[in-house]
């Protein structure tokens, strides 16, 4: 009799650690499966980051076909000049007036730099004789003359130095006009007085226009002036 007794008490703790050995719960912690699983998920969440940055920094080349013009980032339409400016007669005009033996004026040193860059091609995000475009010209300019580095596009240059009214314009102000729907101000250039601005062209690269241009006299936005330090 006692043995039987015993028999079925060991017979039940058998079944019930057989029982608990079998149970997911159990199993999961026993085996760490709940764990890879955490791992396959995080393994699928790096992944996907990383699938993410290598989209962000890829370059793909596009067909001929679907090429996007990326000077359109600048201008909608193609600048029309109906009556341009003979740079050679402006360069001819301003060298007569610079004395080698008297320091540079404000006025004089601008000049000195626009005349480096005319007739620079026009390349939008370029910064050099090889290729620059409007903001990029103008930055150069008050850099390499000044010492004062400008923001990089025409929309930021927009909002530093002091609005100036378009009666009021002299040497050396920033002139802006809007030639694209993305961005307000679309185009930069340097008002050199006489109604005339040096600024980099889709059309011509770095040329001198004239505001009653009805291209630009109709797409005029404002102006700004910024302050030079004295030496």
């Amino acid at each position: 009799m006692l043995f039987r007794i015993l028999k079925s008490f060991i017979i039940g703790i058998a079944f019930i650690i057989l029982f608990e050995g079998c149970a997911p719960s159990s199993s999961s912690q026993r085996y760490g499966q709940s764990k890879t699983k955490k791992e396959q998920q995080k393994k699928l969440v790096r992944y996907s980051k990383q699938d993410t940055s290598k989209k962000d920094t890829i370059k793909l080349k596009p067909s001929s076909e679907n090429t996007i013009d990326t000077t359109q980032e600048e201008f909608d339409e193609m600048p029309v000049e109906e009556n341009p400016i003979d740079k050679e007669k402006f360069v001819a005009n301003y060298k007569n007036y610079i004395n080698p033996d008297v320091p540079l004026s404000f006025r004089e040193r601008i000049l000195l730099e626009i005349i480096k860059y005319l007739d620079a091609p026009y390349k939008y995000g370029g910064n050099s004789n090889d290729g620059i475009d409007c903001s990029g010209f103008t930055r150069q300019i008050f850099l390499n003359t000044f010492s004062i580095e400008l923001p990089r596009s025409a929309r930021e240059q927009f909002q530093i130095g002091e609005k100036v009214e378009k009666n009021e314009l002299e040497f050396g102000d920033l002139v802006f006009f809007n030639t694209s729907r993305r961005s307000k101000p679309g185009h930069v250039g340097i008002y050199i007085g006489d109604n005339q601005f040096v600024h980099s062209s889709r059309k011509l690269g770095v040329t001198i226009s004239s505001l009653n241009e009805k291209y630009y006299a109709k797409r005029y936005y404002g102006a700004r002036r910024i302050e030079i330090p004295s030496e």
